[in-house]
């Protein structure tokens, strides 16, 4: 069944004007519509859908949903069937229920977060287009990130109370949404118990990633860029902009990617990625970090993991 990609997600933000300004000039994205709701639509210059990041008015930070593109739309029955007959209710959205986009499977993960699934929105192209396309548009702002390329979920854990929702959301993504597990982060006695997870339904080293915490929420939105120098360019982008920087330019040991960890003015943390790591596939055996090494898989270069990094998300 045919789950291809991340087709969006949906943050609330306090100050609107402000953050459609960081997204279009620390990120690039370009904004697409605006709705009567006030929510505003933006892409970046590589989709080709309507949009990939809607920001909707709120009193306070985080993340409605993550919604996933299918192949076709009865890809949207057999997944609904999967679902239900795992114990997990869903609620058919009917099409138009966002602009431009077509009917939604919507659900929430064993985590509690909220998850859609579509096959139709509106494909406006990409800045450079598909017939003899130049490797980039000329009017690309600030860090010009190509796409929306995964979000990571804190998810409930207390191993000692029994709960351990990254296990929960790992198994469920494996086992009925035919997703497959690349990385871990195991702790406890003999690596018990599954702090994080990093799962693909393509080639990518994630399309996903899940990591314990005491409440649920979202840790990060991930943007792909093309190389570490892309990486330092952005740094200088956020510098100039004055974003506050979580986490400066460095590589993760997990997925070998290159970052930079930073916050839009509403506080919902934004990660540049670059680097593909290595080729995802379903036969190639999981990465394991164990506990004495996680910070390493987190943060290769020095192996220390700052605490705003996991005690801070919305």
């Amino acid at each position: 069944m045919g789950i291809m990609r991340i087709g969006h997600a949906s943050l609330r933000v306090m100050d609107m004007a402000a953050a459609v300004k960081h997204y279009e000039n620390v990120l690039g994205m370009k904004k697409t519509m605006e709705d009567k709701q006030g929510n505003v639509y933006l892409k970046c210059w590589d989709e080709w859908d309507k949009f990939s990041v809607i920001l909707t008015p709120s009193d306070q930070a985080g993340m409605n949903h993550v919604a996933y593109k299918v192949k076709q739309d009865a890809d949207l029955d057999s997944l609904k069937a999967k679902i239900e007959a795992y114990g997990i209710a869903t609620t058919d959205l009917p099409e138009g229920t966002l602009p431009a986009t077509g009917r939604m499977l919507q659900f929430n993960l064993p985590s509690g977060h909220e998850m859609r699934l579509y096959a139709m929105k509106e494909c406006v192209g990409t800045e450079v287009g598909s017939i003899n396309p130049d490797p980039w548009p000329d009017n690309i702002k600030g860090a010009g990130a190509h796409w929306l390329d995964h979000v990571l979920l804190m998810c409930p854990f207390d191993p000692a109370a029994g709960v351990n929702k990254v296990a929960e959301n790992t198994k469920f993504f494996l086992d009925v949404l035919d997703f497959f597990q690349t990385e871990q982060i195991t702790v406890g006695p003999g690596g018990a118990f599954q702090l994080a997870s990093f799962v693909s339904c393509s080639s990518k080293p994630h399309d996903i990633a899940f990591v314990g915490g005491p409440t649920p929420g979202l840790h990060h939105v991930s943007f792909f860029l093309d190389s570490w120098h892309d990486i330092l360019k952005a740094g200088d982008v956020m510098a100039k902009n004055k974003v506050r920087i979580d986490v400066a330019p460095t590589r993760h040991g997990i997925t070998r990617g290159e970052t930079i960890y930073f916050f839009d003015p509403s506080g919902n943390r934004n990660e540049t990625f670059a680097g593909l790591g290595y080729q995802a596939q379903p036969d190639r055996p999981v990465t394991t970090w164990t506990e004495d090494e996680a910070a390493r898989g987190i943060f290769y270069h020095t192996g220390v993991l700052p605490g705003s990094f996991t005690e801070v998300y919305t």
